[in-house]
């Protein structure tokens, strides 16, 4: 009987190195992946932090903040005159926030001499809390 040796062809298949470096790789693009994610919930966060401060800058922006210069309120000092609150559990919550004021010098817009127009009157108000905030009241003469 006659035995056929048949070649059997040696398949081809990955190295070692190419398995490692391929790890590599792989775990890299995974540290850079995570990496981005961790930036992103960082800036989320601040995000969130500094929409709900300015939703609750809103309590102390009414006419009379202009008055607050170079001093520190609560919303409940503030809103006492506007809201009987009478809840205690609401006054400790509007007593914890609060925040620093500092009113600059108002600001003066003169129309052109030859033309006319109104006189406009800038008041900004800096609120400094964990994150500061700039707002303005505009009044037209």
């Amino acid at each position: 009987m006659k035995y056929l040796c048949t070649k059997k062809r040696m398949r081809s298949a990955f190295t070692i190195i190419e398995i490692l470096i391929s790890v590599v790789i792989i775990s890299g693009s995974i540290l850079l992946a995570l990496t981005i994610h961790s930036d992103n919930h960082k800036h989320i966060v601040y995000l969130s932090d500094r929409n709900k401060l300015s939703l609750q800058d809103s309590l102390f922006l009414g006419h009379e903040s202009i008055k607050y210069h170079k001093a520190t309120r609560d919303a409940d000092r503030v809103l006492d005159k506007f809201f009987n609150i009478s809840e205690m559990d609401s006054k400790e919550i509007l007593k914890n926030a609060s925040r620093d004021f500092y009113i600059p010098e108002q600001i003066k817009i003169l129309p052109p001499p030859l033309r006319g127009g109104f006189t406009a009157i800038v008041d900004e108000i800096k609120i400094k809390d964990r994150y500061s905030s700039h707002y303005f009241h505009f009044k037209l003469q």
